[in-house]
Formats: structure tokens, C-alpha cells, sequence
């Protein structure tokens, strides 16, 4: 990983500016595998294959999501088959704002900004693995919405998937990601000091 993020420019356009992705693709893969070693190998069967197919690429269009469809059809065809049972979450019971609603109710004061109320209640770490816990069909959207910045039509178009069914399973995985936060902040004992400040 690190020889791809020292390469010296090549003079080939299309590899150089394929290579300033590599931080990003390797944040995505690592939250993929949960493996660096894997990461690592799945980045670089990322750019091979980019190489490769590199004739496939429509000048002009958008090269990170290119790039990070091949990451995913990689990751698909080569690493998830390792896991033959698909995982399943049922999420149907969970209220939206789950997390925003466990806070209010804990007597914090939402303020303007909910979003960054909450997720000031916790360390980058708790983040990452809320979210390296969520079933991979709602991880690899968050992943791409949420980290990634990618639209809902990008999305569809790296994974392969319907819009809608992009839309549903960020939905439902952002509203399980919002439970796994807040189960994290009642372990830190986080409701019962908000309990006691309000009183």
C-alpha cells in the first residue's frame, strides 16, 4: 500500500490520477475485509484490474466511482464468497432518529444541530466499529454515502444495485448504525450522568 501512495508520477495520465484514490479505497477495503492485510491486497487487485480494463473507462466520467466499482465487484467476486452464509439483520421494529430520540429522552439538549450533538457523544473509534459491525448490504451503502460522499445514483451505479434498494438500505442502515451508537453510550454510562445532570 505504501509503494502505491509513494509512486512518483508515471506520465500516464490515467494511472496518476487513478492513484490519488488510493487513501480512500483503502478506508473503504479495510471497512469491507476488516483486515489491512486483505485491505491492502484488495486495493491493489483494485488498480490491476483499473489497469486492465483501464480501455473501458469513458473519458470525461467519473473515475472514483469507476475505481470504486471495481473495488466492490472485486471485493464481491473475491473476498465475500469466503462467507457462503449471507448476513441478516431485522431493523423493521426500529423507529427512525432512533439514536436522536435516546438522546433527547437522556435530558440532552438537542440544540440546532442534532446530528453534531450526537456524534460529539462519541470517539472515532466507537464509529468505526458500529459500523464495521453493521451486515455488509447496509455497510456498503453508509460506507459510500456517509464516508465516501457519494450520491444515491452513484452508489446504484458502483454497486450495481437499484436506487431504490440503495435508498432502503442506507436507510435501515443508518437507523441500526444510530442503535449500535447508543448501546456504546449506555456502556459508557453516558444516559445515566445525562439522567442525573437534567434532574
Amino acid at each position: 500500500m505504501e509503494e502505491l501512495r509513494r509512486a512518483p508520477e508515471t506520465g500516464d495520465a490515467f494511472f496518476d490520477q487513478a492513484l490519488e484514490h488510493v487513501d480512500s479505497l483503502y478506508r473503504t477495503a479495510l471497512r469491507l475485509t476488516r483486515n489491512p492485510q486483505d485491505a491492502e491486497d484488495l486495493v491493489q487487485e483494485t488498480y490491476l484490474r483499473a489497469h486492465r480494463f483501464r480501455d473501458s473507462f469513458r473519458e470525461g466520467t467519473n473515475l472514483r466511482a469507476w475505481l470504486f466499482r471495481i473495488l466492490m465487484n472485486t471485493f464481491i467476486n473475491e473476498y465475500r464468497k469466503r462467507s457462503r452464509q449471507p448476513e441478516t439483520t431485522d431493523v423493521g421494529d426500529l423507529e427512525d432518529y432512533y439514536l436522536f430520540h435516546r438522546v433527547k429522552e437522556a435530558g440532552e439538549g438537542i440544540g440546532t444541530d442534532p446530528e453534531e450533538t450526537v456524534m460529539r457523544m462519541f470517539l472515532d473509534d466507537e464509529v468505526r466499529r458500529s459500523l464495521e459491525e453493521l451486515p455488509e448490504h447496509y455497510r456498503i451503502p453508509v460506507l459510500l454515502a456517509d464516508v465516501e460522499g457519494f450520491t444515491y445514483k452513484e452508489i446504484a451505479e458502483i454497486t450495481g444495485t437499484q436506487l431504490g434498494t440503495v435508498m432502503s438500505r442506507l436507510h435501515r442502515g443508518r437507523r441500526q448504525l444510530q442503535q449500535k451508537l447508543w448501546e456504546y453510550a449506555r456502556q459508557r454510562g453516558y444516559s445515566q450522568r445525562q439522567g442525573r445532570g437534567a434532574s
